[in-house]
């Protein structure tokens, strides 16, 4: 269908550029499925989140421009035509993105209401892990997975089946499509026993690995020869060229950021801040930056002018005025840290910068904390866009912030940008409990 609405379209909108259509529409036919195997533009599953397609769409998007593009000079009796190719990629991207929105909702809406396409899973092993993954499949209906039980030569307990030795009766009787193993569970001839097993009988089989620490890390596969060697990478942000390019992105952005939003939007809210209270339009505070050295950050400022900066806003806080409660919940009192980012103190994307007094708290507390300043702080982040955001109400929620700001950091690339920057985009249409 996508090859048939990128062919048929260009018909439409090429007209009267002197083109050879037959020419040009193989090569376009051709550059969609080439650049959509590289794009793994249509490697969209079950558990595949939406900001994930959105992601793939805009990454599609921009290369294919740049391949239609590229296809003027070497034919030089044609055109080039910049408008007509920028409406012929509107029109086929809103195509697309419709029909694959309506495709990946029917098949999420089709599992839950027919049960028809659902997946029957077991799991060996009791661990803490697969134990989070079972409450994955739980919870996650339109996931499309059914648990049938555990199995575990280790422990006992109500919700075990019974040992491995059963296990092979119990998939065949019960038709399971898919058995996930965790890792420490059964010996190395079992694990041979087990993927054997799996491939006579056409079950799908995977792995859970039972150190987070170890595999949430960038995995580097090398060879000695013929014999796998598995390292852990560097964080990707170590990388000059790496630096390089994310702050010219910072610049970019957050140029756009100041000329196009805050150029118009910083005298209208100054003057209704500045009416309902008096102080300052800004508030500026110390935080700690990179290798935790201090920098001032900026905010609209959305409170009665106090002597309390260093405690963090709570819920129903008598601090906040009633224009600061409209900006914190739309996240618009963070807008002037993109000043901030022009400087250079601060990212775009990037654990988000805490309070000092959090800094010295936590700091001793919970391991890997420290990780968070190898990096600039950013505007939004990981953390931020998966809900751990606002107010510290017991230390678990720093705990979890920390995990996604180490993931983060060791984990890093530019397409990650874009989908925490688009999904704190929905958030803020979208509404956060925690942002008050």
């Amino acid at each position: 269908m996508d090859l048939f609405i990128v062919v048929f379209l260009s018909k439409f909108f090429f007209q009267g550029l002197d083109l050879n259509f037959t020419t040009f529409e193989i090569y376009l036919a051709i550059s969609w499925s080439v650049l959509s195997v590289f794009t793994r533009f249509y490697e969209v599953y079950r558990f595949t989140m939406p900001v994930e397609i959105i992601s793939k769409i805009a990454k599609q998007c921009i290369l294919f421009y740049l391949l239609i593009i590229a296809f003027f000079p070497f034919y030089k009796k044609a055109i080039f035509s910049g408008k007509a190719t920028a409406l012929y990629l509107s029109v086929v991207f809103i195509f697309v993105i419709v029909l694959k929105t309506i495709a990946f909702y029917y098949f999420k809406k089709y599992r839950l209401v027919t049960g028809n396409n659902f997946r029957n899973v077991v799991i060996i092993g009791y661990t803490l892990e697969a134990i989070d993954l079972r409450t994955v499949f739980q919870n996650r209906a339109d996931y499309g997975y059914r648990f049938k039980g555990y199995f575990s030569d280790k422990k006992t307990g109500a919700e075990i089946i019974g040992k491995t030795e059963l296990l092979k009766e119990f998939v065949i009787a019960e038709k399971i499509d898919e058995i996930y193993c965790s890792i420490n569970e059964l010996s190395s001839e079992k694990h041979k026993e087990l993927v054997e097993f799996a491939d006579d009988n056409n079950i799908v089989i995977k792995f859970i690995p039972d150190s987070k620490v170890i595999f949430s890390k960038n995995m580097k596969i090398d060879y000695y020869e013929l014999f796998p060697v598995l390292s852990l990478q560097k964080s990707p942000l170590d990388s000059i060229y790496v630096e390089y390019f994310k702050r010219l992105f910072d610049l970019f952005f957050s140029l756009l950021v100041i000329v196009f939003l805050l150029s118009w939007l910083t005298p209208l809210l100054g003057l209704l801040i500045k009416i309902e209270s008096k102080g300052p339009i800004f508030f500026k505070q110390s935080r700690p930056g990179l290798n935790e050295e201090e920098f001032i950050c900026y905010k609209f400022r959305s409170m009665q002018i106090n002597q309390t900066t260093e405690i963090e806003a709570s819920r129903n806080d008598p601090r906040v005025t009633r224009i600061g409660k409209f900006i914190r919940k739309t996240s618009i009192d963070e807008l002037p840290q993109f000043f901030n980012v022009l400087v250079g103190d601060m990212s775009v994307v990037g654990p988000r910068p805490h309070l000092w007094a959090q800094n010295k708290t936590y700091g001793r507390k919970i391991k890997k904390y420290m990780i968070r300043h190898h990096v600039k702080p950013g505007v939004t982040g990981l953390a931020q866009v998966k809900g751990f955001r606002g107010e510290i109400e017991t230390e678990d929620d720093m705990v979890n912030r920390i995990k996604f700001d180490v993931f983060y950091i060791e984990n890093w690339s530019m397409w990650m940008d874009i989908k925490i920057i688009i999904q704190t985009i929905v958030n803020i249409f979208k509404g956060e409990e925690k942002a008050y």
